[in-house]
């Protein structure tokens, strides 16, 4: 069991998603003799993906399916 929770996963989704909307209201702004930058736009999108594919898997484990895509098969050669 994972000790990340999918409600977890969520607010920390959220976050991510805040985090991009505030960024795009303005990269950096100026108060008198102040400035404030916020953070890279790439890097909150990376973490956006992060968490996305995250929660993806988290259901698809609820859901019994494997988060995997490899497949092991096993050949056993015989002559007849």
């Amino acid at each position: 069991m994972s000790i990340i929770t999918k409600e977890r996963v969520r607010e920390h989704l959220e976050a991510w998603l805040n985090a991009e909307l505030a960024v795009t209201t303005g990269q950096s702004y100026s108060i008198g003799s102040r400035q404030l930058t916020r953070a890279n736009i790439s890097e909150i999108r990376k973490q956006i993906d992060y968490w996305e594919n995250r929660l993806k898997a988290l259901e698809l484990q609820d859901q019994g399916k494997k988060t995997s895509k490899r497949r092991i098969v096993g050949i056993i050669p015989r002559d007849f």
